[in-house]
């Protein structure tokens, strides 16, 4: 008798461990450098919803704002290590990765919102993501950081002879830095959660970043010129380590690839839905708005192209040009 429940009680432990087994969820921590109320993580946690939903589970992700699983660097060294999970990251900042991904990034390359979307979901976009792909790293979607605009508080911003001698802030990739040095500027690349701060104190004059960025950052509390260059348009990049995708049975990369690219379309309609909305709040918290001249800054750019075709390719630099049309 005592044998028979022995055999029961194991046959009951057995069952339970493998329908744990059965049972178990891939967890995705999904990180970023920004505000829990910016359009990245309202966009994530409904993805987030979404992919637990319809897979019943079997997939869980995450959202980790505010640079709490590390900086850009720190997310994209952690996915080529596969320690980390994975992240929505700014596409410049891939340029640690390979230098190609400085090319969404090149001054004046889009137009519109629009010409830059059709370059990353066609031809481009494929071909930096299978550069990715062979450093440990799958993109499920392209998302959006927008048009860049120079905020500081020195004088505004008119023609690129204004930006002689300040301390602008960067996103510490050679391709923004070389634009600003270009442009005459002092480009100092300091990490998204330090800026505000060193804005605060003095340690730079200014930065650059969408409108979004610059309102739910509160960039309007340190900086008192907001000068509309539109200089680069940012895209945003959802992306996960290769082993943990590989844990991820088909069918459910299927269902995470659908709602990646159903949240991609939500975040950029919201990103240039707000953009009008976000600039008349940075005016009302009183930060003086001007025009630049744009052909200017244009000008004064060219020689980034002629300077990068030599790293791109003109392969490449040809579909900049084509979508950019």
């Amino acid at each position: 008798m005592k044998r028979l429940c022995f055999f029961f009680a194991a046959l009951i432990v057995a069952c339970a461990i493998l329908a744990g087994t059965a049972l178990a969820e891939t967890v995705i921590k999904i990180g970023n450098v920004l505000n829990a109320d910016h359009v990245w993580n309202t966009c994530l946690n409904g993805f987030a919803d979404e992919v637990n939903k319809a897979t019943k589970g079997r997939v869980v992700v995450k959202v980790y704002p505010s640079s709490q699983l590390g900086n850009e660097k720190d997310l994209i060294e952690g996915m080529t290590l596969q320690t980390v999970d994975g992240g929505l990251i700014g596409g410049g900042s891939f340029q640690a990765v390979d230098p190609k991904f400085g090319i969404e990034a090149l001054p004046y390359a889009w137009p519109t919102h629009e010409a830059a979307y059709r370059a990353l979901d066609g031809e481009l976009g494929e071909r930096l993501l299978k550069i990715l792909s062979a450093k440990g790293v799958v993109g499920l979607a392209w998302w959006e950081n927008g048009f860049r605009h120079i905020t500081n508080n020195k004088r505004p911003i008119e023609k690129p002879a204004d930006l002689n001698g300040l301390k602008i802030r960067v996103t510490p990739d050679k391709m923004r830095l070389d634009t600003f040095k270009t442009l005459g500027a002092s480009p100092m690349p300091i990490n998204f959660g330090e800026l505000y701060t060193a804005l605060q104190q003095g340690v730079v004059d200014g930065q650059e970043n969408p409108f979004a960025i610059i309102y739910s950052s509160a960039f309007y509390e340190v900086q008192k010129y907001l000068s509309l260059s539109g200089h680069i348009w940012g895209s945003a990049l959802l992306c996960v380590n290769s082993s943990l995708w590989k844990r991820i049975s088909p069918e459910d990369q299927a269902t995470v690839m659908k709602l990646a690219a159903k949240w991609r379309d939500e975040e950029r309609r919201l990103t240039v839905a707000q953009e009008n909305d976000f600039l008349a709040k940075l005016k009302e918290k009183g930060m003086k708005v001007n025009d630049v001249d744009k052909a200017a800054f244009k000008s004064a750019v060219k020689g980034i192209w002629a300077e990068y075709e030599s790293v791109f390719g003109k392969d490449m630099l040809s579909l900049v040009e084509k979508y950019g049309k």
